[in-house]
């Protein structure tokens, strides 16, 4: 049986705009991946743009409705947030699988791993959300992740430092105040799906410090100082604490680099 190429299938991922036909060949790309029906091309071209729907509408962070915790409605634009989030990380880890080439096939296997189950986190997210009467595209959303995205196209080792390892792991440092959020007004339905995601979004920023580390181990580079200095470069401010150390340091932070961040 010819195998289809990893490239050419992970790209159709990412392109595809309908949100069910995007869940459903990611879950597909997954599957073939595991039982080794997918090879990786030696002259793929670079990936396609990636598909979204045409709503939510995307509008700056300033023109975003308040996301409070003492209503349904405040609720929902809450979940509409991270649901949106959830998206956005399906197609940046098909993104990080199908635009760097070269690399060893874990890495291929790692992001389409994270890919799924970021579609995990979103169906179980909207479903949440329709719970509470509404669903995804029903608020308006913004692109920073994104941004990020494009801004690091060009190097993966920019890719892994600012977006798993950098505005991801920001995902894991403000989870515990918004599960404080959603118990203290008897969300604990929603309070258990955060706990789902903090758990696998560990691993997942932990897959982008284990590539980061790689790459830069193989352009001579100690990783702590690259990683300070790629935030300095690219994030204004630097890090927004506090940081959830406990996490950070399962996601493969050293205490030392997390000390070090926190006085930036």
């Amino acid at each position: 049986m010819e195998k289809a190429g990893f490239f050419a299938t992970v790209g159709a991922c990412l392109a595809a705009c309908d949100v069910e036909e995007k869940l459903a060949l990611t879950r597909a790309a997954a599957l073939a991946w595991r039982r080794g029906e997918l090879m990786l091309e030696d002259d793929a071209p670079l990936p396609p743009p990636a598909g979204r729907p045409a709503r939510p509408e995307l509008v700056p962070p300033r023109e975003l409705v308040e996301r409070r915790t003492d209503s349904p409605e405040g609720r929902a634009v809450l979940f509409h947030a991270i649901t949106h989030i959830e998206f956005t990380a399906i197609n940046l880890a098909l993104d990080h699988a199908c635009r760097f080439h070269g690399l060893p096939a874990e890495y291929y296997g790692d992001w389409l791993r994270i890919a799924e189950e970021e579609v995990d986190h979103f169906e179980m997210l909207r479903g949440h959300l329709r719970g509470l009467d509404y669903d995804y595209g029903d608020f308006p959303a913004h692109g920073g992740l994104w941004q990020m995205a494009e801004k690091t196209a060009h190097d993966a080792l920019a890719r892994m430092a600012l977006v798993p390892r950098g505005l991801e792991a920001r995902g894991l440092d403000v989870n515990p105040g918004i599960k404080a959020k959603l118990l203290a007004c008897g969300d604990t339905e929603g309070a258990a799906l955060l706990d789902v995601i903090l758990r696998d979004e560990v691993g997942h920023v932990a897959a982008g410090d284990r590539w980061f580390r790689y790459l830069c181990a193989a352009r001579g580079l100690e990783p702590e100082a690259a990683y300070r200095e790629l935030i300095a470069r690219h994030l204004k401010g630097g890090l927004r604490g506090p940081f959830h150390r406990e996490a950070r340091l399962a996601a493969g932070f050293s205490a030392n680099e997390l000390t070090q961040l926190e006085h930036l």
